[in-house]
């Protein structure tokens, strides 16, 4: 018999489906999913590097539910199916997936307040955004072409978002975290930044350093 993730009610069956529906519209690398003491955390990457040298930023969004309190697991998955027998529960697949963002997980203490943003400003970078990808994706371009543009709009800091990547936007609203009127709490935690939404948390981390120094010029100097 497959696994099964036993959660508190239907209800929050169907929020983890929902949660893994969005993440699959963004990209086909899954959620994390991370169960211990009744608690269920399900993370998923809206912008990640794509290698070495790729100066995207690592945005997560993070959804936190009530689980059954014997349910322990970790374990990246892109599929769920819905349990007939039992509406609280969802099959998991056979094997996880193993994506590079899920390696570097955000700290779990150490949080410290840093500023506010109004939940209105994100929704606005947001859609500001996605207008700016669709204006400079020309019809034909390949998808490595479309995904430089994507790292370029939502990778910048953006002035009205307290110089954060404009990806937190998108991350907040491709999740469906922005709703209505809302004081969101910007906090940080060594290189990583946290919005936390009443629906959900937003989780930002810098580009990794390459270790490499610039090149300097070599040879005797002019006399």
């Amino acid at each position: 018999m497959q696994p099964r993730l036993v959660l508190s009610d239907s209800d929050t069956a169907k929020d983890v489906l929902t949660f893994l529906g969005r993440a699959n519209q963004i990209s086909d690398d899954g959620i994390r999913i991370q169960a211990f003491g009744g608690v269920l955390a399900m993370t998923a990457a809206a912008l990640a590097p794509q290698g070495l040298f790729d100066q995207t930023p690592s945005i997560l969004a993070m959804r936190i539910v009530h689980a059954d309190p014997e349910l322990e697991c970790d374990i990246v998955v892109d599929e769920l199916t819905a349990d007939h027998d039992d509406d609280r529960r969802l099959i998991l697949p056979e094997t996880g997936r193993s994506p590079a963002w899920a390696g570097v997980a955000p700290p779990r203490g150490g949080w410290a307040q840093k500023s506010d943003l109004e939940a209105a400003a994100v929704a606005n970078r947001a859609q500001w955004g996605i207008s700016a990808v669709a204006r400079g994706a020309t019809p034909g371009a390949g998808e490595e072409a479309v995904r430089v543009l994507r790292a370029a709009i939502w990778g910048e800091p953006d002035e009205e978002l307290d110089e954060l990547p404009r990806g937190i936007a998108f991350a907040a609203h491709a999740f469906g975290f922005i709703s209505g009127e809302e004081q969101v709490p910007v906090t940080v935690s060594g290189r990583w930044t946290r919005l936390a939404f009443r629906r959900g948390h937003v989780l930002s981390r810098g580009p990794v350093a390459s270790g490499l120094t610039a090149v300097r010029s070599t040879g005797a100097s002019a006399g």
